[in-house]
């Protein structure tokens, strides 16, 4: 059903809820993950691929922890760092890896904080066809 799933990573503690259940659901439907995280700081914005900066350093490494544990658990990852605004670069990676469902992790603002703030995920479920799993990350 899911043979390529797109996860969406932000870097933070709360990337864990959705890790752990895809992990899950990746080794059922014998899918490949595809580990994205969109960097748009500063740098990233203005510079794209040839940012530098410990943002891209630290967004890197995170994002090849992350792959060595899918793949330690038997689950083919791939890992990729975008530069930018995120709804965007997520859906750019959907068309061009032929994704069937995204995965995030959600914050659970709330509907004042999402809408001063945006929402990411709000704005990605009125711009494609293919499911979204959303999974809302315990506070920490």
């Amino acid at each position: 059903m899911y043979k390529t799933i797109l996860v969406t990573l932000d870097s933070t503690p709360c990337d864990r809820a959705i890790i752990e259940h895809i992990k899950q659901l990746a080794k059922l439907m014998q899918s490949k993950v595809i580990l994205l995280h969109v960097a748009d700081g500063w740098a990233a914005r203005t510079f794209g691929r040839d940012a530098v900066g410990p943002e891209i350093t630290e967004d890197t490494a995170y994002l090849n922890r992350v792959r060595l544990e899918f793949q330690s658990a038997g689950i083919p990852a791939e890992a990729q760092l975008a530069y930018g605004e995120p709804s965007n670069e997520i859906m750019k990676w959907i068309k061009e890896k032929g994704c069937d469902l995204v995965a995030m992790s959600t914050h659970g603002h709330g509907p004042l904080k999402d809408w001063i703030l945006g929402s990411v995920a709000d704005e990605l479920r009125h711009r494609t066809n293919i499911p979204i799993l959303m999974i809302r990350a315990a506070h920490q």
